[in-house]
């Protein structure tokens, strides 16, 4: 089984900025390329922090009304002082949350649900940026066809995974939610059987109705006679 990493997902060309680059210069970047946030790197290339619309829509919310009836928006003193940057580096959202290009895309998936990020800098070993993966980068693998889906576990996890012959199990895939039914050799093989079909790019959700030939769990094995009807 192959999966997708963040190497296969991420853009790399980015566009980025540096600590002193200005806040109207940080706009016109946005503007330009039709980005909504920027990594800001170091003098090695290494992403310090990120700058998002949310930065810099900071200072819009900040002001007062222009006919002075309603108060800027009040923020604690780090938040303002944000606020009230005129660069990337005061503007940025510190440390950079990255990832690497190695990982899979439920790390970087997780990460991002972590942290409650949309994106992620993607750094070498050494730290420097080399890429961006963003939320839709990640949502890709769920384009991926409902044959080529059916195809991966019938051949990987039922066939050079498993070992189970193609006659007794029956895979159907649609809209990405794959449906097992059959027969296997050993009770404790259907929970591993599910969790490599869930680990599939592309399989949004499992069902299964899988039988089983011997009962091979701690139950089963004190009456080594327990076997289902049939077999």
């Amino acid at each position: 089984m192959q999966h997708r990493s963040v190497h296969d997902v991420m853009t790399r060309e980015v566009v980025t900025a540096r600590p002193d680059t200005p806040f109207k210069s940080v706009v016109a970047l946005f503007h330009r390329n039709d980005i909504t946030a920027v990594p800001v790197l170091d003098d090695e290339d290494r992403p310090i922090g990120m700058v998002s619309e949310a930065d810099l829509i900071r200072k819009e919310a900040v002001l007062p009304d222009p006919e002075g009836h309603t108060p800027g928006r009040w923020l604690p003193p780090k938040d303002r002082a944000r606020a009230e940057a005129e660069t990337a580096g005061g503007l940025m959202t510190s440390p950079a949350i990255t990832a690497r290009t190695g990982w899979s895309v439920p790390e970087a998936a997780r990460q991002m649900d972590k942290h409650k990020v949309k994106r992620l800098p993607v750094v070498d070993e050494a730290g420097r940026l080399v890429g961006i993966v963003s939320r839709r980068d990640l949502l890709e693998v769920f384009l991926r066809h409902d044959a080529a889906i059916r195809e991966e576990i019938v051949h990987d996890v039922f066939g050079e995974f498993l070992r189970t012959s193609p006659e007794d199990v029956r895979v159907t895939v649609q809209d990405g939610v794959v449906t097992v039914a059959g027969r296997l050799p050993r009770r404790t093989l259907i929970p591993i059987a599910e969790q490599l079909c869930r680990a599939v790019d592309g399989v949004v959700a499992v069902h299964q109705t899988l039988d089983w030939a011997e009962d091979d769990t701690e139950a089963g094995l004190e009456h080594p006679r327990a076997y289902r009807a049939g077999r």
